[in-house]
């Protein structure tokens, strides 16, 4: 990769990310977000997902050096030989999900998620479910606190932390997992492949709500919520060599 690269640099609202844009935009200087060649995003792994979403319709990869508490999706931060790093960096392309959630008013609303769509509880009874799969009906009721379905890229944020499989980037396979399954009882989930249609029906909405969130867009008391992969959106992102993100899922299964 070319040492001449145009570098512009965004950072999230924290003062390290700041002090740190700051900093590099003297040190290497910088362009408009939209004149980049590369964009190096300074922030933890939710502003990474924020950067990737405003600037997926732009032609230039990201690289994150983490400034934040959490650094999935980050590379390490060091204000030398960065041009060097990024000559050397290798590139993931990740597609998210895309999310249609109907509200019991009848209004649609849409995201993106790179990570995960979630739907949890809104009030003090556990949630009921019906899942389909490309139309046909999987799970006719799944009591629970909530359903995601997860990315291989956030196979290892929230759907890990219930209990979910980790996925391997590459393999073309979605993680469906419960929330704290009560029927049927241990259910984990599923492994779907990345082509399928997922519907949610929120059976009972009014006395038992559901609320859905996509990678920060939330939208509350669902009815239906439908999910699937959106692979003509392409999220470019610069990992060191040796960290990207296969050796990190891997990592995460041995911690």
């Amino acid at each position: 990769m070319p040492a001449h690269k145009k570098l512009a640099f965004v950072a999230s609202s924290a003062p390290l990310a700041q002090q740190a844009q700051t900093a590099l935009s003297a040190q290497y200087g910088g362009v408009p977000v939209g004149e980049a060649e590369i964009i190096v995003a300074l922030g933890g792994d939710g502003f990474m997902l924020q950067t990737l979403h405003d600037t997926q319709h732009l032609p230039a990869p990201v690289y994150g050096m983490n400034r934040g508490t959490v650094g999935f999706l980050m590379n390490s931060y060091s204000p030398q030989g960065l041009r060097e790093r990024l000559a050397l960096a290798q590139e993931e392309v990740l597609n998210p999900l895309h999310m249609q959630a109907e509200t019991a008013d009848g209004t649609v609303h849409n995201g993106l998620a790179i990570n995960e769509v979630s739907l949890l509880r809104a009030g003090p009874q556990a949630a009921k479910l019906r899942i389909h799969v490309d139309g046909k009906v999987r799970m006719e009721e799944l009591v629970c606190d909530g359903a995601l379905l997860a990315t291989p890229a956030g196979s290892t944020a929230y759907n890990y932390s219930a209990h979910g499989p980790i996925v391997p980037i590459g393999s073309d396979v979605l993680a469906l997992t419960a929330v704290a399954a009560f029927r049927p009882r241990r259910w984990r989930g599923a492994l779907l492949p990345k082509s399928v249609r997922v519907t949610f029906e929120v059976t009972n909405p009014e006395k038992r709500p559901v609320n859905v969130d996509a990678d920060g867009v939330s939208v509350k008391d669902v009815k239906r919520v439908d999910v699937w992969s959106a692979p003509e959106i392409e999220h470019r992102i610069l990992f060191d060599p040796g960290h990207g993100l296969e050796e990190r899922l891997i990592r995460e299964q041995f911690a």
